[in-house]
């Protein structure tokens, strides 16, 4: 079963999730800023994400803006990165769609096209 990481109140969150409705997908579904993913699980989305670490910030939300977090990231290392990712689940970009194999972070409707049912 596939695990879908979202922000309940998010408006990306919630058209990915109807996406999902749409194409009947099972799916768990688990509140980003309740449980907050773990250091080992972003590490291992991320490996299996095909995008680069910096890539999974959410740009557009109150705690990277008010953190600084742009500033912080041009110094950190890969470690100190994901450590600042694990530490506020609402710094990860979303949703997070993970099939265990494959994950999707953010929503593009073209990859949830390709999504297995």
């Amino acid at each position: 079963m596939m695990l879908f990481v979202c922000y309940p109140a998010c408006g990306t969150c919630k058209k990915a999730e109807k996406h999902l409705k749409e194409m009947n997908v099972e799916y768990t579904v688990r509140n980003i800023r309740e449980e907050k993913p773990t250091k080992e699980e972003l590490k291992e989305w991320i490996a299996k994400s095909d995008r680069e670490i910096r890539k999974w910030f959410n740009t557009s939300g109150q705690a990277y803006r008010n953190g600084n977090v742009k500033e912080k990231l041009a110094v950190m290392n890969e470690e100190e990165i994901l450590n600042l990712l694990a530490s506020d689940g609402m710094l990860v970009k979303r949703p997070v769609l993970i099939d265990g194999t494959k994950v999707l972070v953010g929503y593009k409707k073209e990859e949830y096209d390709l999504v297995k049912k």
